[in-house]
């Protein structure tokens, strides 16, 4: 029997025997789904019933090298929980492997933090004689240059690039945006990446603005940036455990490092807005883009 299958009964069951709202019903559904996406991007065809206590605390391990919370983690996990509570309730399984399993500590954590010249060894095991590699390299410069969480990347427009003047705009949590220097490098990468490789796209309709695509035309997913890094890290040996969050947080280490000021550092990483109107303010936007000039190893 399929995932599909199971998961549509446990909606049943929780709807049914639980009386749980549609939202809560949705929320679990969500959780089981992305365990099934967990073995899929594994390549591993396993049944439900099949999955041991390594492989759940596997995934636990997994969506948390995403960059998903600890908070979120838990969540998750207490939706896990409840699938296999029912499978063991309907008598489809004798064991239930997630019932020792912990959830997340809540206490904050901060993560590895990548050293200039290891930024610099990922950059260079990039592979530039494919169209993915030349993607990749414009992708990670500007994670690297400008702090993007890893949704804004992705969502990241051509037309929130704006080259003149060396900023792109980004649309942060709560829809806020914000404007964020981007280096001479990242920049030099995006046009390279978008004159020679991304006109050569077949682009899906509604798709047409976001930078950055794969080879179907649609936007990348959270899943492939981060999968582009952890292999990268593999091919040049890096022991530390990396995610995109990680090019934010050297980001933001390696700016504080060379001198730049909290203030200034939170301001671009989108801890407090910038309204859309600071474009034309010339005072504020050059104040903003000497810092990262003055203070970024690769601000070229």
């Amino acid at each position: 029997m399929s995932w599909d299958i199971y998961i549509k009964q446990f909606r049943n069951y929780l709807k049914l025997e639980r009386s749980l709202a549609d939202n809560s019903i949705e929320a679990y559904s969500r959780d089981i789904t992305k365990l099934k996406e967990f073995f899929e991007i594994k390549k591993k065809e396993i049944s439900p019933l099949k999955v041991s206590q390594k492989e759940l605390v596997d995934f636990i391990e997994f969506i948390g090298e995403l960059g998903m919370s600890a908070y979120s983690q838990a969540r998750m996990l207490s939706g896990v929980k409840a699938f296999y509570r029912f499978l063991l309730y309907e008598q489809l399984m004798d064991t239930d492997p997630s019932e020792l399993l912990e959830s997340p500590k809540l206490g904050r954590k901060l993560p590895d933090t990548l050293e200039f010249h290891e930024i610099e060894q990922l950059l260079a095991a990039i592979d530039l004689s494919t169209p993915e590699g030349t993607r990749n390299r414009a992708m990670l410069e500007t994670l690297y240059s400008s702090g993007l969480r890893v949704s804004e990347l992705i969502d990241l427009q051509l037309s929130n690039i704006y080259e003149d003047i060396g900023f792109i705009r980004v649309i942060g949590k709560g829809s806020k945006e914000r404007l964020v220097p981007i280096g001479k490098e990242a920049l030099k990468q995006i046009t390279i990446y978008r004159d020679q490789v991304r006109v050569h796209v077949n682009i899906k309709h509604g798709q047409e603005d976001f930078l950055f695509l794969n080879r179907r035309g649609n936007k990348l997913s959270r899943v492939m940036v981060f999968m582009i890094i952890k292999d990268l890290a593999e091919k040049t040996g890096l022991k530390k455990t990396i995610s995109p969050h990680t090019f934010r947080h050297s980001f933001a280490t390696h700016l504080i490092e060379g001198g730049a000021d909290l203030r200034a550092v939170q301001e671009m990483l989108g801890h407090e807005s910038i309204t859309t109107t600071e474009i034309y303010t010339h005072v504020h936007r050059s104040r903003l883009k000497s810092i990262v000039d003055s203070a970024h190893p690769r601000s070229g």
